[in-house]
């Protein structure tokens, strides 16, 4: 697949593979003219493309030192165009993880991800022990409560969830 279509990159597969997403994020953090088309591919109709592109669209911010204001600028607005998959992890995936909270978002942020616990998903309980760690990080009100959710995870969690969370707790420095 040429690198120019990058919305193409994220195509094929099913949900358990990331598509080309890695070489989508590093082609966005590079070329920041390139992030609008990424944006809109967070409204496709097309199967695992929005949860593909929202993906990528983390993983090239953390490979900036861009704001999102700054990286996301021309780029369709969310309230142009509602996404296409209400899950509070898509929706987790789909916010500005740079930009501060405040106590009522993170609040609705974390009951909507601690929802997610309870998901038949081991992909989605994942995604959102990651979320609720960057929310800690971000509102240390909150990070009491998130240990304890992360460190039921290391002992009750599928191997993929016990994984993050470890990786997670050593992060928060709480071991």
């Amino acid at each position: 697949m040429p690198r120019n279509n990058i919305l193409g990159l994220l195509r094929g597969g099913d949900r358990t593979t990331i598509g080309g997403g890695d070489e989508v994020a590093e082609i966005v953090s590079n070329e920041r003219r390139r992030f609008p088309k990424l944006i809109a591919g967070l409204w496709s109709a097309e199967p695992l493309m929005h949860i593909r592109a929202a993906d990528a669209k983390r993983k090239g911010y953390a490979q900036t030192s861009r704001t999102p204001r700054e990286i996301e600028e021309g780029a369709p607005r969310s309230n142009e165009r509602g996404p296409k998959s209400q899950s509070y992890v898509d929706i987790w995936l789909l916010s500005f993880p740079r930009l501060p909270l405040e106590a009522r978002e993170c609040k609705l942020a974390a009951a909507g991800l601690n929802r997610n616990l309870q998901d038949r998903s081991s992909i989605v309980k994942t995604f959102a022990l990651q979320g609720l760690a960057d929310l800690a990080r971000q509102n240390p009100h909150i990070q009491t409560q998130v240990v304890e959710s992360l460190g039921s995870s290391v002992k009750i969690g599928t191997p993929a969830m016990k994984a993050r969370s470890r990786k997670l707790l050593l992060e928060l420095d709480h071991t």
